[in-house]
């Protein structure tokens, strides 16, 4: 089972199935440090949407498009 599966079942237990990620949460998403979330965003492989001077958010669905786009270029 892969760690997007997991997480989807995970939430669905909960019955919150969150949409957008603080970095934080983002990082635990793709199961990295924070540090390489903002790597991946000043790479322009993350899209960072910036709410305000202090809080930036990651859709869910880009989080998960790039770990797809990750796993078929390892594959």
């Amino acid at each position: 089972m892969s760690y997007i599966e997991r997480q989807r079942r995970q939430e669905q237990s909960d019955n919150t199935i969150q949409e957008n990620y603080r970095a934080k949460d983002a990082a635990r998403f793709l199961s990295c440090g924070l540090s390489t979330v903002w790597l991946y965003a000043k790479q322009g492989k993350l899209n960072p949407i910036k709410l305000s001077d202090r809080v930036t958010i990651f859709k869910r669905e880009d989080l998960e498009n790039f770990i797809n786009a990750s796993v078929e270029v390892a594959s």
